[in-house]
């Protein structure tokens, strides 16, 4: 297995890491290490569970959905 040497942690960083670790009653490396795998390990999403996801996060958009025209105006709205 790799290992890895982090240097110039900010101090405030570290102590939360600290924190974090023993609320979780891990030692820091593995506090660390479960940081980075929630970060860089993509955990597979059900099509209804992001279907869920994305109508949670956009409440607003009418459920006519958006027009094919509305769609290509903002396309074009940024192009020169």
């Amino acid at each position: 297995m790799a290992s890895i040497t982090l240097k110039n942690i900010p101090d405030d960083l570290h102590e939360r890491l600290k924190a974090a670790a023993r609320a979780h009653h891990r030692s820091i490396n593995s506090e660390l290490i479960h940081c980075l795998e929630v970060v860089l390990k993509p955990r597979p999403v059900s099509a209804e569970e992001r279907l869920e996801r994305m109508r949670r996060a956009r409440p607003d958009i009418p459920p006519s959905g958006v027009s094919s025209e509305e769609i290509q105006e903002a396309i074009e709205q940024g192009r020169p």
